[in-house]
């Protein structure tokens, strides 16, 4: 069960493993994009050329989801970022359970989003936690744990991705240690929990009143999507790749000291943030030298500014 590319990843995983993968659950078809065309999630059409049987419910509970789970007959569900908690009739049904592959090391970052939750925090350090599933969210037996580091310059894309391979790997492991019986679930321990919910668009807007280090972390955290975004002159200005400057700010947090080709100096409430590709609202994405190619940027101007 699990929906986007980060499940996709999973899914072959298990696909080349020694276990045959009898179905797939994930999200239904959604609109996407500009034209709102109604696009498949990213493991579908993976599952579709493995020849599995796709099953998309709008409703977890729905009977005709039900009988059509029910008959795959799963001696386990291993779940990756499906995108909706799971009902207790779900996680009774296979009789070896249902394992989560989550992108941290439990407890640290319970919830929809511990990559980019991981990367604001400024952690050095994340992995992946093959979990026992229970009702409360992120909270079961800890399987197995892989630590992965985190690189100074990585995006949450980037991590996303990385962890998606350790984690397909994780969970082989995992079932062929339930198959040999030499499993040891080990309980989460209760100190260290923290929650990692979803990211709001108000998350995504940068306050300039915060360090530059923090907006650094910000931008890498949610590239490419859904990006960290100011406005200037009113538009809507998505900052893609950014970097945190020493140096002291004389100047109102969000305005531009200097605009030169290796980076757009902005005044932050700690230190300078070098904007270096950035996307104007209806434009592509572009380096700061393609940007100033095309736009003048005076400094004084500021950025966020109503």
């Amino acid at each position: 069960m699990g929906t986007p590319p980060f499940a996709g990843t999973v899914l072959e995983a298990l696909l080349a493993g020694p276990d045959p993968v009898v179905g797939v659950v994930c999200q239904p078809d959604r609109p996407r994009g500009r034209g709102l065309v109604r696009t498949a999630p990213a493991v579908k059409p993976l599952a579709q050329r493995a020849g599995l049987p796709v099953l998309q419910p709008e409703r977890l509970r729905d009977p005709a989801f039900m009988d059509a789970l029910q008959a795959l007959a799963p001696d386990v569900i291993v779940v990756a970022a499906y995108g909706k908690i799971l009902p207790c009739v779900i996680l009774d049904l296979p009789s070896r359970g249902c394992i989560n592959v989550h992108a941290s090391l439990l407890p640290r970052h319970r919830g929809a989003a511990p990559v980019v939750w991981a990367i604001l925090s400024g952690d050095t350090l994340t992995g992946v936690t093959i979990m026992a599933m229970t009702e409360e969210m992120d909270a079961g037996d800890i399987l197995l744990q892989r630590q992965v580091p985190i690189d100074p310059e990585e995006t949450g894309g980037a991590l996303t991705a990385r962890l998606a391979s350790v984690g397909g790997e994780a969970v082989g492991a995992t079932i062929a240690a339930l198959q040999a019986g030499t499993l040891r679930p080990t309980p989460q321990p209760a100190a260290g929990v923290t929650f990692a919910p979803r990211i709001t668009r108000e998350q995504c807007l940068i306050d300039w009143g915060r360090s530059a280090t923090e907006i650094a972390r910000q931008v890498r955290a949610l590239a490419p999507t859904p990006s960290a975004f100011t406005t200037l002159d009113g538009r809507l200005l998505k900052v893609h790749r950014a970097a945190a400057e020493r140096g002291v700010a004389h100047a109102r947090p969000g305005c531009i000291l200097q605009a030169r080709r290796e980076g757009i100096e902005v005044a932050t409430g700690d230190g300078v943030l070098r904007l270096l590709e950035v996307q104007l609202e209806g434009k592509r994405r572009v380096t700061a030298a393609e940007y100033l190619a095309g736009h003048l940027l005076a400094p004084g101007t500021c950025l966020g500014a109503a």
